[in-house]
Protein backbone atom coordinates (compact mmCIF):
# COMPACT_ATOMS: atom_id res chain seq x y z
CA UNK A 1 0.00 0.00 0.00
CA UNK A 2 1.53 3.62 -0.79
CA UNK A 3 0.89 7.07 0.94
CA UNK A 4 -0.61 10.19 -0.99
CA UNK A 5 -0.05 13.59 -0.39
CA UNK A 6 -1.53 16.51 -2.76
CA UNK A 7 -0.67 14.64 -5.82
CA UNK A 8 2.91 13.41 -4.45
CA UNK A 9 1.89 13.65 -1.07
CA UNK A 10 3.42 13.19 1.61
CA UNK A 11 6.10 15.33 2.93
CA UNK A 12 8.16 14.41 5.98
CA UNK A 13 10.82 16.82 6.82
CA UNK A 14 12.99 15.44 9.79
CA UNK A 15 14.02 17.74 12.42
CA UNK A 16 16.68 17.78 14.87
CA UNK A 17 14.72 16.43 18.04
CA UNK A 18 11.46 15.29 16.49
CA UNK A 19 9.43 14.44 13.18
CA UNK A 20 7.56 17.72 11.77
CA UNK A 21 5.06 16.48 8.89
CA UNK A 22 4.44 19.03 6.62
CA UNK A 23 0.28 19.52 6.14
CA UNK A 24 -0.33 19.70 2.10
CA UNK A 25 -3.63 20.09 0.68
CA UNK A 26 -5.25 18.06 -1.81
CA UNK A 27 -7.54 20.07 -3.96
CA UNK A 28 -10.65 18.68 -5.51
CA UNK A 29 -9.38 19.52 -9.28
CA UNK A 30 -6.37 17.32 -8.50
CA UNK A 31 -8.36 14.64 -6.59
CA UNK A 32 -10.54 14.30 -9.29
CA UNK A 33 -7.40 14.42 -12.19
CA UNK A 34 -5.94 11.62 -9.98
CA UNK A 35 -9.19 9.59 -9.97
CA UNK A 36 -9.77 10.07 -14.10
CA UNK A 37 -6.28 8.52 -14.62
CA UNK A 38 -5.96 6.16 -12.34
CA UNK A 39 -9.70 4.67 -10.70
CA UNK A 40 -10.29 1.08 -11.57
CA UNK A 41 -13.50 2.43 -13.05
CA UNK A 42 -11.83 4.79 -15.22
CA UNK A 43 -9.18 2.59 -16.02
CA UNK A 44 -12.54 0.09 -17.40
CA UNK A 45 -14.13 2.78 -19.00
CA UNK A 46 -10.95 2.90 -21.30
CA UNK A 47 -10.89 -0.85 -21.80
CA UNK A 48 -14.43 -0.53 -22.80
CA UNK A 49 -13.32 1.13 -25.87
CA UNK A 50 -11.02 -2.00 -26.84
CA UNK A 51 -14.04 -4.74 -26.90
CA UNK A 52 -15.81 -2.31 -29.97
CA UNK A 53 -12.34 -2.24 -31.53
CA UNK A 54 -12.22 -5.83 -31.57
CA UNK A 55 -15.32 -6.25 -32.51
CA UNK A 56 -15.11 -4.51 -35.66
CA UNK A 57 -11.47 -6.40 -35.96
CA UNK A 58 -13.24 -9.33 -35.95
CA UNK A 59 -16.22 -7.76 -38.38
CA UNK A 60 -13.36 -7.21 -40.98
CA UNK A 61 -11.89 -9.75 -40.79
CA UNK A 62 -15.01 -11.75 -43.38
CA UNK A 63 -13.55 -9.63 -46.22
CA UNK A 64 -9.79 -11.31 -46.15
CA UNK A 65 -8.96 -12.77 -48.65
CA UNK A 66 -8.83 -16.78 -48.07
CA UNK A 67 -5.99 -19.38 -49.23
CA UNK A 68 -7.32 -22.98 -49.56
CA UNK A 69 -6.07 -26.13 -51.17
CA UNK A 70 -7.27 -29.73 -52.46
CA UNK A 71 -5.45 -33.06 -52.71
CA UNK A 72 -7.35 -36.14 -53.73
CA UNK A 73 -5.90 -39.28 -55.20
CA UNK A 74 -6.76 -42.99 -55.67
CA UNK A 75 -4.27 -45.91 -56.49
CA UNK A 76 -5.59 -49.01 -56.81
CA UNK A 77 -4.20 -52.51 -57.93
CA UNK A 78 -0.80 -50.34 -59.55
CA UNK A 79 -3.44 -48.05 -61.37
CA UNK A 80 -3.86 -44.68 -60.59
CA UNK A 81 -7.79 -44.00 -60.47
CA UNK A 82 -7.06 -39.57 -60.20
CA UNK A 83 -4.84 -37.66 -59.23
CA UNK A 84 -6.66 -34.37 -58.51
CA UNK A 85 -5.07 -30.97 -57.29
CA UNK A 86 -6.72 -27.91 -56.67
CA UNK A 87 -5.19 -24.55 -55.30
CA UNK A 88 -6.56 -21.03 -55.35
CA UNK A 89 -7.71 -17.96 -53.81
CA UNK A 90 -10.96 -16.14 -52.83
CA UNK A 91 -10.88 -12.32 -52.25
CA UNK A 92 -14.62 -10.56 -50.47
CA UNK A 93 -15.00 -7.21 -51.89
CA UNK A 94 -17.24 -4.44 -49.78
CA UNK A 95 -19.10 -4.32 -53.09
CA UNK A 96 -20.49 -7.79 -52.48
CA UNK A 97 -18.58 -9.27 -55.15
CA UNK A 98 -16.29 -12.18 -54.66
CA UNK A 99 -12.94 -12.32 -56.70
CA UNK A 100 -11.24 -15.93 -57.46
CA UNK A 101 -8.32 -16.81 -58.38
CA UNK A 102 -8.10 -21.15 -58.84
CA UNK A 103 -5.12 -23.78 -60.08
CA UNK A 104 -6.31 -26.54 -61.00
CA UNK A 105 -4.23 -30.04 -62.00
CA UNK A 106 -5.83 -33.39 -62.78
CA UNK A 107 -5.01 -36.77 -63.92
CA UNK A 108 -5.55 -39.90 -63.80
CA UNK A 109 -6.77 -43.34 -66.02
CA UNK A 110 -10.39 -43.30 -64.60
CA UNK A 111 -10.63 -38.89 -64.04
CA UNK A 112 -14.01 -37.54 -64.71
CA UNK A 113 -13.12 -36.46 -68.66
CA UNK A 114 -15.19 -32.44 -67.03
CA UNK A 115 -11.99 -32.54 -65.14
CA UNK A 116 -9.84 -33.25 -67.89
CA UNK A 117 -6.95 -30.27 -67.72
CA UNK A 118 -3.83 -30.01 -69.73
CA UNK A 119 -0.75 -31.32 -68.08
CA UNK A 120 0.67 -28.24 -67.30
CA UNK A 121 -2.54 -27.28 -65.43
CA UNK A 122 -4.92 -24.60 -65.92
CA UNK A 123 -5.66 -21.30 -64.24
CA UNK A 124 -8.97 -19.43 -64.20
CA UNK A 125 -10.01 -16.25 -62.71
CA UNK A 126 -12.91 -14.74 -62.16
CA UNK A 127 -15.77 -13.75 -59.95
CA UNK A 128 -18.91 -14.26 -58.04
CA UNK A 129 -21.96 -11.95 -57.99
CA UNK A 130 -25.49 -11.43 -56.07
CA UNK A 131 -27.63 -10.04 -58.33
CA UNK A 132 -30.90 -10.49 -56.14
CA UNK A 133 -30.60 -11.20 -52.37
CA UNK A 134 -27.00 -9.81 -51.37
CA UNK A 135 -26.41 -7.15 -54.15
CA UNK A 136 -27.51 -4.05 -51.67
CA UNK A 137 -25.92 -5.58 -48.78
CA UNK A 138 -25.35 -8.91 -47.41
CA UNK A 139 -24.31 -11.04 -44.19
CA UNK A 140 -20.81 -9.23 -44.26
CA UNK A 141 -21.58 -5.76 -45.06
CA UNK A 142 -24.09 -5.72 -42.33
CA UNK A 143 -22.05 -7.61 -39.58
CA UNK A 144 -18.76 -4.68 -40.72
CA UNK A 145 -21.62 -2.05 -40.18
CA UNK A 146 -23.10 -3.54 -37.00
CA UNK A 147 -19.63 -3.69 -35.79
CA UNK A 148 -18.69 -0.03 -36.50
CA UNK A 149 -22.18 0.99 -34.74
CA UNK A 150 -20.75 -0.87 -31.60
CA UNK A 151 -17.45 0.64 -31.57
CA UNK A 152 -19.03 4.10 -31.69
CA UNK A 153 -21.36 3.07 -28.93
CA UNK A 154 -18.95 1.86 -26.72
CA UNK A 155 -17.78 5.71 -26.63
CA UNK A 156 -20.96 6.59 -24.95
CA UNK A 157 -20.98 3.22 -22.57
CA UNK A 158 -17.44 4.43 -21.78
CA UNK A 159 -19.01 8.27 -20.89
CA UNK A 160 -21.37 6.83 -19.01
CA UNK A 161 -19.42 4.73 -16.97
CA UNK A 162 -17.78 7.67 -16.31
CA UNK A 163 -19.98 10.14 -15.64
CA UNK A 164 -21.21 8.05 -12.84
CA UNK A 165 -17.95 7.82 -11.45
CA UNK A 166 -17.33 11.51 -11.54
CA UNK A 167 -20.73 11.87 -9.17
CA UNK A 168 -19.58 9.11 -7.08
CA UNK A 169 -16.11 10.47 -6.18
CA UNK A 170 -17.14 14.33 -5.72
CA UNK A 171 -19.87 13.22 -3.43
CA UNK A 172 -17.31 11.35 -1.23
CA UNK A 173 -14.20 14.35 -1.97
CA UNK A 174 -17.06 17.01 -0.38
CA UNK A 175 -18.72 14.77 2.09
CA UNK A 176 -14.91 14.17 3.50
CA UNK A 177 -14.11 17.85 3.23
CA UNK A 178 -17.37 18.76 5.28
CA UNK A 179 -16.28 16.68 7.71
CA UNK A 180 -13.04 18.31 8.25
CA UNK A 181 -14.23 21.69 8.47
CA UNK A 182 -16.95 20.38 11.05
CA UNK A 183 -13.75 18.94 13.12
CA UNK A 184 -12.16 22.10 13.36
CA UNK A 185 -15.19 24.55 13.55
CA UNK A 186 -15.63 21.81 16.81
CA UNK A 187 -11.87 21.82 17.82
CA UNK A 188 -12.05 25.81 18.13
CA UNK A 189 -15.18 25.33 20.17
CA UNK A 190 -13.37 23.51 22.51
CA UNK A 191 -10.73 25.15 22.98
CA UNK A 192 -12.93 28.30 22.83
CA UNK A 193 -15.26 26.62 25.92
CA UNK A 194 -11.88 25.77 27.99
CA UNK A 195 -10.52 29.03 27.79
CA UNK A 196 -13.58 30.12 29.16
CA UNK A 197 -13.75 27.56 31.95
CA UNK A 198 -10.38 28.90 33.20
CA UNK A 199 -11.56 32.76 32.77
CA UNK A 200 -14.56 31.50 35.53
CA UNK A 201 -12.20 29.56 37.62
CA UNK A 202 -10.37 32.63 38.16
CA UNK A 203 -13.36 34.89 38.40
CA UNK A 204 -14.62 32.35 41.08
CA UNK A 205 -11.51 32.07 43.20
CA UNK A 206 -11.72 36.24 43.11
CA UNK A 207 -15.23 36.25 44.29
CA UNK A 208 -16.78 37.35 41.29
CA UNK A 209 -18.90 34.27 39.97
CA UNK A 210 -20.91 31.79 42.01
CA UNK A 211 -18.92 28.34 41.98
CA UNK A 212 -22.68 27.05 39.81
CA UNK A 213 -20.53 29.14 37.07
CA UNK A 214 -17.38 26.52 37.25
CA UNK A 215 -19.38 23.81 36.87
CA UNK A 216 -21.84 25.16 34.10
CA UNK A 217 -18.34 25.68 32.32
CA UNK A 218 -16.98 22.40 32.67
CA UNK A 219 -20.33 20.70 31.40
CA UNK A 220 -19.98 22.45 28.55
CA UNK A 221 -16.49 21.72 27.99
CA UNK A 222 -17.49 18.07 28.12
CA UNK A 223 -20.30 18.36 25.43
CA UNK A 224 -18.10 19.89 22.92
CA UNK A 225 -15.20 17.21 23.37
CA UNK A 226 -18.06 14.79 22.62
CA UNK A 227 -19.05 16.54 19.86
CA UNK A 228 -15.38 16.90 18.79
CA UNK A 229 -14.58 13.30 19.07
CA UNK A 230 -17.97 12.54 17.30
CA UNK A 231 -16.59 14.45 14.35
CA UNK A 232 -13.30 12.86 14.82
CA UNK A 233 -14.98 9.94 13.97
CA UNK A 234 -17.10 11.57 10.75
CA UNK A 235 -13.99 12.59 9.35
CA UNK A 236 -12.03 9.33 10.18
CA UNK A 237 -14.36 7.53 7.93
CA UNK A 238 -14.72 10.02 5.80
CA UNK A 239 -10.94 9.63 4.74
CA UNK A 240 -11.31 6.02 4.59
CA UNK A 241 -14.26 6.38 1.98
CA UNK A 242 -11.99 8.76 0.19
CA UNK A 243 -9.20 6.35 -0.29
CA UNK A 244 -10.73 4.08 -1.80
CA UNK A 245 -10.84 6.08 -4.85
CA UNK A 246 -7.25 6.69 -4.82
CA UNK A 247 -4.97 4.58 -7.01
CA UNK A 248 -1.26 4.92 -8.19
CA UNK A 249 -0.11 3.93 -11.73
CA UNK A 250 0.61 0.36 -10.95
CA UNK A 251 -3.21 -0.61 -10.21
CA UNK A 252 -2.82 -0.37 -6.21
CA UNK A 253 -4.49 1.32 -4.00
CA UNK A 254 -3.33 4.29 -1.73
CA UNK A 255 -4.18 5.41 1.79
CA UNK A 256 -4.62 9.05 2.37
CA UNK A 257 -2.43 10.29 5.19
CA UNK A 258 -4.07 12.19 8.08
CA UNK A 259 -1.49 15.11 6.84
CA UNK A 260 -3.19 16.12 4.26
CA UNK A 261 -6.42 18.22 4.53
CA UNK A 262 -9.06 19.69 1.38
CA UNK A 263 -9.65 22.82 0.42
CA UNK A 264 -12.35 24.85 2.01
CA UNK A 265 -15.85 23.56 1.40
CA UNK A 266 -17.27 27.08 1.65
CA UNK A 267 -14.67 28.33 -1.20
CA UNK A 268 -16.74 29.23 -4.46
CA UNK A 269 -16.55 26.31 -7.25
CA UNK A 270 -15.85 27.29 -10.64
CA UNK A 271 -19.63 26.73 -12.57
CA UNK A 272 -18.83 26.46 -16.52
CA UNK A 273 -22.28 25.56 -16.93
CA UNK A 274 -25.30 26.71 -17.24
CA UNK A 275 -28.95 25.72 -16.43
CA UNK A 276 -29.64 26.35 -20.69
CA UNK A 277 -26.73 24.60 -21.84
CA UNK A 278 -27.26 22.43 -19.66
CA UNK A 279 -30.88 21.77 -20.87
CA UNK A 280 -29.44 21.67 -24.65
CA UNK A 281 -26.92 18.93 -24.26
CA UNK A 282 -28.78 16.44 -22.25
CA UNK A 283 -30.22 16.26 -26.05
CA UNK A 284 -26.68 14.25 -26.48
CA UNK A 285 -26.72 12.09 -23.28
CA UNK A 286 -24.99 9.12 -23.52
CA UNK A 287 -28.03 6.89 -22.53
CA UNK A 288 -29.76 8.58 -25.61
CA UNK A 289 -26.60 8.24 -28.13
CA UNK A 290 -26.49 4.28 -26.67
CA UNK A 291 -30.21 3.78 -28.09
CA UNK A 292 -29.54 5.68 -30.98
CA UNK A 293 -27.01 3.46 -31.44
CA UNK A 294 -29.03 0.25 -30.75
CA UNK A 295 -31.98 1.73 -33.38
CA UNK A 296 -29.23 1.63 -35.94
CA UNK A 297 -28.06 -1.60 -35.53
CA UNK A 298 -31.51 -2.72 -35.82
CA UNK A 299 -32.16 -0.51 -38.48
CA UNK A 300 -29.13 -2.63 -40.24
CA UNK A 301 -30.48 -5.77 -39.49
CA UNK A 302 -34.07 -4.52 -40.96
CA UNK A 303 -32.61 -3.98 -43.87
CA UNK A 304 -30.87 -7.26 -44.21
CA UNK A 305 -33.85 -8.66 -43.31
CA UNK A 306 -35.65 -6.94 -46.28
CA UNK A 307 -32.53 -8.30 -48.84
CA UNK A 308 -33.66 -11.86 -47.57
CA UNK A 309 -37.19 -11.44 -49.11
CA UNK A 310 -35.45 -11.17 -52.44
CA UNK A 311 -34.72 -14.57 -54.56
CA UNK A 312 -31.11 -15.42 -54.92
CA UNK A 313 -29.65 -14.96 -58.23
CA UNK A 314 -25.90 -15.70 -58.17
CA UNK A 315 -23.86 -15.77 -61.53
CA UNK A 316 -20.29 -17.08 -61.32
CA UNK A 317 -17.82 -16.35 -64.22
CA UNK A 318 -14.29 -17.71 -64.87
CA UNK A 319 -11.28 -17.09 -67.70
CA UNK A 320 -9.58 -20.01 -68.05
CA UNK A 321 -6.02 -20.37 -69.59
CA UNK A 322 -3.21 -22.39 -69.07
CA UNK A 323 0.00 -19.41 -68.09
CA UNK A 324 -1.37 -16.00 -66.80
CA UNK A 325 0.54 -14.28 -69.64
CA UNK A 326 -2.79 -15.17 -72.00
CA UNK A 327 -5.11 -13.08 -69.80
CA UNK A 328 -4.52 -10.22 -72.28
CA UNK A 329 -5.72 -12.78 -75.71
CA UNK A 330 -8.76 -13.69 -73.73
CA UNK A 331 -12.33 -12.25 -74.24
CA UNK A 332 -15.57 -12.17 -72.49
CA UNK A 333 -17.51 -15.40 -73.85
CA UNK A 334 -15.71 -16.11 -76.48
CA UNK A 335 -13.48 -18.84 -75.97
CA UNK A 336 -11.95 -20.19 -72.74
CA UNK A 337 -14.35 -19.74 -70.27
CA UNK A 338 -16.98 -21.14 -68.14
CA UNK A 339 -19.98 -19.70 -66.34
CA UNK A 340 -22.97 -20.46 -64.33
CA UNK A 341 -25.69 -19.02 -61.94
CA UNK A 342 -28.00 -20.05 -59.42
CA UNK A 343 -31.35 -19.33 -58.77
CA UNK A 344 -33.19 -20.26 -55.64
CA UNK A 345 -36.03 -19.14 -53.70
CA UNK A 346 -38.67 -20.05 -50.76
CA UNK A 347 -42.05 -20.43 -51.55
CA UNK A 348 -43.78 -19.09 -48.87
CA UNK A 349 -40.49 -16.95 -47.45
CA UNK A 350 -42.60 -17.10 -43.89
CA UNK A 351 -39.39 -17.41 -42.36
CA UNK A 352 -37.99 -14.38 -44.08
CA UNK A 353 -40.83 -12.28 -43.50
CA UNK A 354 -41.33 -13.26 -39.69
CA UNK A 355 -37.83 -12.27 -39.08
CA UNK A 356 -38.02 -8.79 -40.88
CA UNK A 357 -41.34 -8.26 -39.07
CA UNK A 358 -39.39 -9.17 -35.51
CA UNK A 359 -36.99 -6.67 -36.77
CA UNK A 360 -39.31 -4.16 -37.08
CA UNK A 361 -41.00 -5.01 -33.67
CA UNK A 362 -37.40 -4.44 -32.24
CA UNK A 363 -37.15 -0.82 -33.85
CA UNK A 364 -40.77 0.19 -32.35
CA UNK A 365 -40.08 -1.12 -29.52
CA UNK A 366 -36.21 0.25 -29.09
CA UNK A 367 -37.74 3.92 -30.16
CA UNK A 368 -40.68 4.10 -27.85
CA UNK A 369 -37.76 3.19 -25.01
CA UNK A 370 -35.64 6.07 -26.22
CA UNK A 371 -38.79 8.24 -26.39
CA UNK A 372 -39.49 7.29 -22.94
CA UNK A 373 -35.85 7.59 -21.54
CA UNK A 374 -35.20 11.24 -23.26
CA UNK A 375 -38.76 12.78 -21.46
CA UNK A 376 -37.32 10.90 -17.95
CA UNK A 377 -33.57 12.46 -18.36
CA UNK A 378 -35.30 15.88 -18.96
CA UNK A 379 -37.29 15.58 -15.89
CA UNK A 380 -34.56 14.46 -14.31
CA UNK A 381 -32.56 17.25 -15.01
CA UNK A 382 -35.11 19.82 -14.39
CA UNK A 383 -35.05 18.11 -10.90
CA UNK A 384 -31.43 18.60 -10.73
CA UNK A 385 -31.21 22.11 -11.55
CA UNK A 386 -34.47 22.94 -9.18
CA UNK A 387 -32.44 21.11 -5.99
CA UNK A 388 -29.51 22.84 -6.83
CA UNK A 389 -30.94 26.51 -7.32
CA UNK A 390 -32.89 26.18 -4.26
CA UNK A 391 -29.62 25.19 -2.19
CA UNK A 392 -27.99 28.36 -3.44
CA UNK A 393 -30.76 30.48 -2.11
CA UNK A 394 -30.63 28.54 0.65
CA UNK A 395 -26.94 28.96 1.24
CA UNK A 396 -27.59 33.02 1.15
CA UNK A 397 -30.17 32.38 3.84
CA UNK A 398 -27.91 30.72 6.18
CA UNK A 399 -24.96 33.32 5.35
CA UNK A 400 -27.10 35.89 6.67
CA UNK A 401 -28.64 33.85 9.73
CA UNK A 402 -25.38 33.59 10.80
CA UNK A 403 -24.13 36.95 10.36
CA UNK A 404 -27.03 37.40 12.57
CA UNK A 405 -26.20 34.90 15.21
CA UNK A 406 -23.11 36.31 15.40
CA UNK A 407 -24.10 39.87 16.21
CA UNK A 408 -26.68 38.36 19.05
CA UNK A 409 -23.31 36.74 20.55
CA UNK A 410 -21.43 39.66 20.18
CA UNK A 411 -23.77 41.69 22.09
CA UNK A 412 -25.09 38.99 24.68
CA UNK A 413 -20.46 39.19 25.34
CA UNK A 414 -21.11 42.72 25.92
CA UNK A 415 -24.20 42.39 28.36
CA UNK A 416 -21.97 39.93 30.44
CA UNK A 417 -19.27 42.11 30.66
CA UNK A 418 -21.49 44.52 32.36
CA UNK A 419 -23.41 41.92 34.29
CA UNK A 420 -26.08 41.78 32.90
CA UNK A 421 -26.05 38.45 31.15
CA UNK A 422 -25.72 34.95 32.45
CA UNK A 423 -23.17 32.10 31.32
CA UNK A 424 -26.15 29.71 30.20
CA UNK A 425 -27.48 32.90 27.92
CA UNK A 426 -23.42 32.91 26.36
CA UNK A 427 -23.36 29.03 25.81
CA UNK A 428 -27.07 28.86 23.89
CA UNK A 429 -25.68 32.21 21.42
CA UNK A 430 -22.25 29.82 21.34
CA UNK A 431 -24.22 26.95 20.35
CA UNK A 432 -26.65 28.66 18.30
CA UNK A 433 -24.07 29.86 16.05
CA UNK A 434 -21.75 26.33 16.02
CA UNK A 435 -24.82 24.45 15.00
CA UNK A 436 -25.18 27.34 12.25
CA UNK A 437 -21.65 26.86 11.28
CA UNK A 438 -22.12 23.74 10.59
CA UNK A 439 -25.26 23.91 8.96
CA UNK A 440 -23.85 25.86 6.65
CA UNK A 441 -21.07 23.61 5.87
CA UNK A 442 -23.40 20.82 4.79
CA UNK A 443 -25.55 23.12 2.51
CA UNK A 444 -22.46 24.61 0.24
CA UNK A 445 -21.11 20.79 0.21
CA UNK A 446 -24.82 19.65 -0.73
CA UNK A 447 -24.19 22.31 -3.58
CA UNK A 448 -21.59 21.43 -4.42
CA UNK A 449 -22.81 18.05 -4.93
CA UNK A 450 -25.71 18.98 -6.52
CA UNK A 451 -23.89 20.76 -9.40
CA UNK A 452 -22.45 17.44 -9.93
CA UNK A 453 -25.38 15.23 -10.43
CA UNK A 454 -26.82 18.34 -12.21
CA UNK A 455 -23.69 17.62 -15.00
CA UNK A 456 -24.45 14.09 -14.83
CA UNK A 457 -28.32 14.58 -15.36
CA UNK A 458 -27.13 16.23 -18.75
CA UNK A 459 -24.47 13.68 -19.82
CA UNK A 460 -21.42 15.34 -18.20
CA UNK A 461 -18.91 14.27 -15.98
CA UNK A 462 -15.05 14.16 -16.76
CA UNK A 463 -13.79 16.74 -18.52
CA UNK A 464 -11.74 15.11 -21.61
Amino acid sequence: MKYLAGICLSLILIGTNQSVVAQEMLSYEQFLEWVRFYHPVARQADINLRFGDQELLMARGGFDPKLYGNYDNKDFNGIEYYDKREAGIVVPTMAGVELKGVFEQNSGTYLNRERTVPNNGLIAAGASVNLGQGLFIDQRRATLRQAEIYRELTQSERQLFLNDLFVETTESYWDWATAYQNMVILEESVELAQIRLEAVKESYRLGELPAIDTIEAYTQVLNRVYRFQSSQIDFINASQNLSTHLWDQDGEPMILVDTVYPQNVLEPLELPYDEISLRTLVNDHPVIRITDFELASLDVERRWKAEQLKPVVKVNYNFLTESVGQFNESQFFENNYKWGFTVSTPLFLRKERGGLGLTKAKIDFKQNDRDLKFVQLQAKLEAEINGFQILGEQLNVFNANILGLERLLEGEQTRFRIGESSLFLINAREVSVLDGRLTLNDLAAKRKKAYAKMLNAAGIGFVE
